[in-house]
């Protein structure tokens, strides 16, 4: 995968489900029954169906009962002339784990004076890390003022921790370093809260290595005093299906209102996401993947149903564009489309705009098809280092005249940036067929319009 095809897919969100995905795409095509769908030609696909679910960690009587819905409504269903069988399944089988996900996004409650929301969840989860990419979220997404409270007394880096996130984000964040008792932290935070205009209190608790009396007894103390709008229970997606046990522990004591799936990024098998909903009754109100503190994503069932399915999320890529890409931007530079004017320093501009959407890999795979297709490629964020290294060598008039740099130049700027010839000119090479692309796609009648909301 060349940086210039990253550039033009823009960029995936999830890996997670790539395995399940496969599996349940191979099951789909033994389906050869034609007219309907029968016992005798659904039978193998619900075997494999259910074999990929157990696979991907999810419980085996949440497969079972999966599977069992999807034969009742499949089983003697007509298909319609345009569809195969194979479609119809995949409809059925969409439909199904929409609704085992929870069906529609969970309502996020903000509203209070200040809106508290307590952070609960086992050491190592991602607590301290969401609660910075979820103040973050609330500020630039939310038009609110969030106030982050260092509640963990325990872990010696979580203020230290937590106090560099606010920093980077333009959070303040409320710490007591010589206080050990979380509910005094609290409480005295939201004081601050409310003299300093602060109308979100994120407060980030200790979490343990397994959970104990202690623990549970604490947080659950923080809930009983500071009444709060939100209890999210944050779960390591990668620990599979002792996730889901977590978390019905953690439910049990807490009665919390959200969880939120993090470390979405690794080779995790997806079991935790299907099956938590299930288990606890609760929804998934944010899945987040990678360190960068905007790699936050409200959870849409129907969205991660098609990714499971291989059918990509073009609607949350076209969200990342919009919420990137400047709207004014992007008419300046559909007009130099159209006129064949692109250079290297508009080009430069959009993979600084992309780079800003979040994980490379990721924002690929939310293309359809493309997840497969980059699955076993190593795409690094830092992709695209060694052609701004090159545009970086040119002279601000290189970069607005591409006709004019001639060998001599191509000669200064390989010894600008330490690359050698042959990649110089395969970079020229790729820019310009780039270039025709782009100018094909500005002739055409309606060009799409990545930046308008």
């Amino acid at each position: 995968m060349n940086i210039f095809g990253c550039s033009f897919f823009f960029n995936t969100l999830i890996f997670m489900f790539e395995n399940l995905s496969e599996r349940i795409a191979s099951a789909f095509k033994q389906i050869k029954g034609e007219g309907r769908i029968t016992d005798l030609n659904i039978a193998n696909t619900i075997k494999d169906i259910r074999k990929a679910l157990l696979d991907a960690d999810v419980n085996f009587k949440i497969a079972k009962e999966f599977t069992d819905k999807v034969k009742e409504k499949a089983v003697g269903q007509k298909v319609l002339t345009a569809v195969s069988p194979g479609q119809l399944m995949v409809k059925i089988v969409q439909d199904e784990l929409t609704e085992l996900m929870g069906g529609s996004i969970s309502e996020f409650q903000i509203n209070g004076n200040p809106a508290i929301i307590l952070i609960a969840g086992l050491q190592g989860s991602g607590k301290t890390t969401f609660s910075g990419k979820l103040a973050n979220y609330l500020k630039n997404q939310k038009g609110k003022s969030p106030l982050l409270v260092a509640g963990d007394v325990y872990r010696p880096a979580a203020i230290d921790q937590l106090t560099v996130l606010g920093g980077q984000i333009g959070v303040d964040v409320y710490s007591e370093p010589e206080n050990k008792d979380p509910k005094s932290i609290a409480e005295n935070a939201l004081k601050y809260a409310k003299s300093n205009n602060k109308n979100i209190v994120i407060i980030d608790t200790a979490g343990r290595l397994a959970v104990d009396e202690v623990m549970m007894n604490e947080v659950a103390g923080l809930k009983e005093s500071l009444k709060p709008q939100e209890i999210l229970f944050v779960v390591d997606s990668m620990t599979g299906q002792d996730a889901v046990n977590t978390a019905k522990v953690f439910n049990e004591r807490l009665d919390f209102t959200g969880v939120v799936l993090t470390k979405l990024d690794g080779d995790t098998r997806g079991g935790a996401a299907l099956s938590i909903k299930y288990t606890v009754e609760k929804p998934i109100k944010f899945i987040s993947n990678g360190e960068k503190l905007d790699t936050l994503d409200v959870f849409h069932p129907d969205r991660m149903a098609q990714r499971i399915l291989g059918m990509g999320d073009i609607t949350s890529l076209v969200e990342k564009a919009q919420a990137h890409f400047d709207e004014e931007q992007a008419r300046k530079l559909e007009k130099k489309i159209r006129k064949n004017q692109f250079d290297f320093q508009d080009f430069l501009d959009q993979l600084q705009q992309v780079k800003k959407m979040g994980n490379l890999k990721d924002l690929i795979g939310m293309i359809p098809g493309m997840g497969k297709a980059v699955k076993d490629i190593d795409i690094s964020d830092d992709s695209f280092k060694g052609v701004e290294s090159i545009i970086g060598s040119m002279t601000p008039f290189e970069r607005a005249n591409p006709d004019i740099i001639d060998m001599n130049r191509k000669k200064r700027i390989s010894k600008g940036c330490g690359r050698n010839m042959d990649e110089i000119n395969q970079f020229f090479k790729q820019f310009e067929q780039m270039k025709q692309m782009m100018k094909s796609m500005g002739n055409m009648p309606s060009m799409p319009k990545f930046g308008r909301r």
